[in-house]
């Protein structure tokens, strides 16, 4: 934020490429996101959407282009033009600020809920150990699993790990969250239960950006929806606008497969 009174985006992505050898997966991403503002992507499958969300918190590395979150130039500092890239612990404390949940949820399998949970901020941070048990027994209890604290990932459903994982990524008390298709490798009635954290968290002003197949969290939660195809945004807008009067053909096309 500046201190004109102009509100500045939280996340800032401009011209952004990036390629995997021949490949080209993403082709000149510009896109914006405010703060507290929760976008949604989607798209078909290889069209970018998750290699962008591994690019704004430098996962994997930008072949051009820019990304700031939070007014901060994201992997590399600038000098005269140029990029250099930061050192991987410049690039950590970065991450910090950054939180992301993955479509597998990647908990360590030897440690309970609450030791997942505990782990990042115990390991970084210099708050007092009793202080981040505390709160993360409180991010529990808001993702609906106070009762599973001593369980162990293998003793609780995927729904249940997922959610562990967001606590986990909440308990860095990130500015930002990023969703990279979370509830796609769950079955579909444990849908609803992670997809109701969502929306508790957007609803208290956490910025978001969620790649998803879930089209009703997008008309229901989204305050932008994007549509990604051939590694660019074909169109973005308002979700109901997108949803009901999409402007591109391919956006029609994939809408019709989809609604």
């Amino acid at each position: 934020m500046n201190n004109g009174g102009e509100r500045q985006p939280l996340v800032r992505i401009e011209n952004v490429y990036k390629s995997f050898g021949s490949l080209q997966v993403l082709t000149g991403v510009t896109l914006t996101v405010d703060p507290g503002e929760v976008t949604v992507v989607i798209g078909p499958s290889g069209s970018g959407k998750s290699t962008l969300l591994r690019c704004i918190n430098h996962l994997e590395k930008i072949d051009a282009g820019r990304i700031w979150v939070d007014g901060q130039l994201i992997g590399y500092r600038e000098h005269k033009g140029r990029l250099y890239e930061l050192r991987e612990r410049e690039v950590a404390a970065q991450r910090r600020s950054i939180g992301m949940v993955f479509q597998q949820f990647n908990l360590f399998r030897h440690m309970t809920v609450l030791e997942n949970v505990m782990e990042a901020p115990v390991r970084l941070r210099t708050a007092p150990r009793a202080e981040i048990r505390q709160r993360a027994l409180q991010l529990l209890e808001r993702v609906g699993l106070a009762d599973k604290i001593n369980a162990y990932p293998s003793e609780i459903s995927g729904g249940q790990q997922q959610r562990v994982a967001i606590a986990r990524a909440l308990a860095m008390q990130p500015k930002l969250m990023l969703f990279d298709e979370p509830t796609s490798a769950l079955d579909p009635e444990l849908v609803g239960d992670v997809l109701d954290v969502m929306k508790d968290l957007a609803r208290d002003g956490m910025t978001m950006i969620v790649v998803t197949h879930e089209i009703g969290f997008a008309r229901e939660v989204g305050d932008s929806l994007v549509f990604m195809d051939g590694g660019q945004i074909v169109e973005s807008g308002p979700p109901q606008t997108v949803l009901s009067q999409p402007q591109h053909e391919r956006t029609r096309a994939f809408l019709a497969k989809v609604l």
